[in-house]
């Protein structure tokens, strides 16, 4: 498994209140890259963009959580 397939599943085996948090840690990263970018610190210019995307992937999996909810699926 790839990384990003490991840090998917594990988000998948969070529950609402634990993606709520994983999401709020990320954009908490995401504020400190962009001041460090701001301040010229940032090496890792990449990270910038790796975490955009795990915010776009918790916002996919809530997304998902409340249309199965709305359907009344499972999972």
């Amino acid at each position: 498994m790839t990384k990003q397939a490991v840090d998917v599943q594990q988000l998948r085996e969070l529950d609402d209140i634990g993606l709520e948090e994983a999401l709020r840690d990320r954009r908490q990263e995401l504020l400190q890259l962009r001041l460090q970018r701001a301040t010229g610190q940032l090496e890792q210019h990449r990270r910038i963009r790796e975490v955009r995307r795990g915010i776009a992937r918790v916002h996919t999996l809530m997304r998902a959580r409340a249309i199965a909810d709305m359907s009344g699926e499972p999972g």
